[in-house]
C-alpha cells in the first residue's frame, strides 16, 4: 500500500516569506511541480516516507489557489472553504492510520489529524531548505 502525503499548501507556502502573498496561485504552482518533480525523479520524500515511493501526493489548496489543476504525480484537492478541514475530511476518509502523512507546521491542525492516527512533518520535509 502506498502512503497517502497530505501537503496543507499554504501553511508550506506560507512557512517562508518569499513574497508569496503577491501571487498565491504561482506559488502553490510552483509548490506542486517541485513535488511533482521529486516524485518523478524516483526519488520520493526521503526522510518522510522510509524506504521512498510510493507515495500518493495531494496538495490541498484554498483560497486564491483554488483554480490550480493536478499534475502526474501530485493530486490537487481545492478545499472548498477551510483547507484545514478539507485536510481533516481527507485523512478521514482514508482512514490509512500511520500510512498517512500530513504536512503541515499548523499545530491545530497537527492536533487534530493525530487524532486519526496520521503522522505529521514539517514544510521542510517537501520543500528542502524551507522552515518547518
Amino acid at each position: 500500500m502506498s502512503t497517502l502525503v497530505v501537503v496543507d499548501a499554504a501553511n508550506v507556502i506560507g512557512s517562508v516569506p518569499d513574497g508569496w502573498w503577491r501571487d498565491r496561485r504561482a506559488a502553490a504552482e510552483r509548490l506542486r511541480d517541485a513535488l511533482a518533480g521529486r516524485a518523478a525523479d524516483g526519488h520520493g520524500l526521503p526522510g518522510l516516507v522510509p524506504g521512498g515511493p510510493p507515495v500518493e501526493l495531494v496538495l490541498v489548496v484554498e483560497g486564491a489557489a483554488r483554480g490550480v489543476a493536478s499534475v502526474p504525480g501530485v493530486d490537487v484537492v481545492a478545499a472548498p472553504g477551510s483547507g484545514d478541514d478539507r485536510i481533516v475530511e481527507l485523512v478521514r476518509e482514508a482512514d490509512r492510520g500511520p500510512d498517512c502523512v500530513v504536512v503541515t507546521a499548523d499545530r491545530g491542525l497537527r492536533a487534530r489529524v493525530a487524532a486519526l492516527g496520521a503522522q505529521v512533518a514539517g514544510p521542510r520535509t517537501v520543500w528542502p531548505g524551507r522552515e518547518g
